[in-house]
């Protein structure tokens, strides 16, 4: 005999695939249609000066019920728990600048970018010699503690697979209060052009506001290839140990189920810093 519990849990599983089964149809239609306006849907910021916002892909289920957590023996249901950690204690900066910092990065010296987060650490290297501007500015950046204790506010699922971070407030709208150039354009094609190109998996590039000449301190991680308009500044790659980290909070999902979104992991970077090989 089916106890009151049994079926209750019976009936948590069911539900759990049929909302699965809704998202699988709604993320194969959102490929299809990313494919046709990738430019539209990028890692774009498309306010101007220092007010921005991402533009978002299809909006999916946003909670998963009571009784679909009930059915989290199911190892889909567990990517919806938090793989990460506390945050370490302090606040995000509030300082901004009018101008960008002086130039006086070493074109010809390596640079690494080191992110302490509350889901494991994320290095990579950085391109002075290719992107001096951007270099120069994060050196600045992380120097003043620009980063720390700052969220990852953005995940992608479908279409395109980056995780966006570089913003204090934490909502999309930040920035240092200055704009940096657009730098190594034809690194991965031909800059200015209509259609798109292959941002390989670990790339670090900037995100803008869809204007040129417009990054600020927002930047995405590439964890799977993707395809985007060659118009964000690829400036950094992301270390092994470092995509391991990035998978994992891939892995977690979008809060709510979406494909575009916060990211279910808590990502937190309680300190960055650079140094100089």
């Amino acid at each position: 005999m089916v106890t009151k519990d049994e079926r209750r849990r019976q009936l948590a599983r069911e539900k759990y695939e049929r909302q699965q089964q809704r998202r699988a149809e709604q993320q194969k239609k959102a490929r299809k249609r990313n494919a046709a306006v990738a430019a539209g849907l990028a890692v774009v910021l498309v306010a101007g000066g220092a007010a921005w916002a991402s533009v978002g892909l299809t909006e999916e289920e946003k909670t998963l019920t009571d009784a679909s957590a009930e059915a989290s023996a199911s190892p889909s249901a567990r990517l919806e728990q938090d793989p990460c950690g506390k945050p370490a204690k302090g606040k995000a900066a509030t300082k901004t600048w009018k101008k960008e910092p002086a130039l006086d990065v070493d074109a010809s010296a390596e640079y690494t970018m080191e992110l302490r987060t509350t889901c494991g650490d994320i290095s990579f290297t950085m391109d002075a010699e290719k992107a001096p501007h951007t270099v120069n500015s994060f050196a600045f950046l992380a120097g003043e503690k620009y980063f720390d204790h700052t969220k990852c506010h953005r995940l992608t699922t479908s279409g395109i697979y980056v995780l966006q971070c570089g913003d204090p407030t934490g909502s999309g709208s930040g920035g240092p209060g200055y704009n940096i150039p657009d730098e190594n354009l034809d690194a991965l094609g031909k800059p200015g052009g209509t259609g798109t190109v292959k941002y390989p998996a670990g790339t670090v590039a900037m995100a803008n506001t869809g204007q040129k000449d417009s990054g600020g301190s927002q930047f995405f991680l590439v964890y799977e290839e993707t395809e985007l308009p060659p118009s964000y500044t690829p400036f950094g790659t992301v270390s092994e140990d470092g995509m391991k980290v990035l998978k994992k909070i891939a892995d977690a999902g979008v809060q709510g189920g979406g494909s575009d979104g916060a990211p279910v992991a808590t990502v937190v970077i309680d300190e960055a810093t650079v140094k100089k090989a």
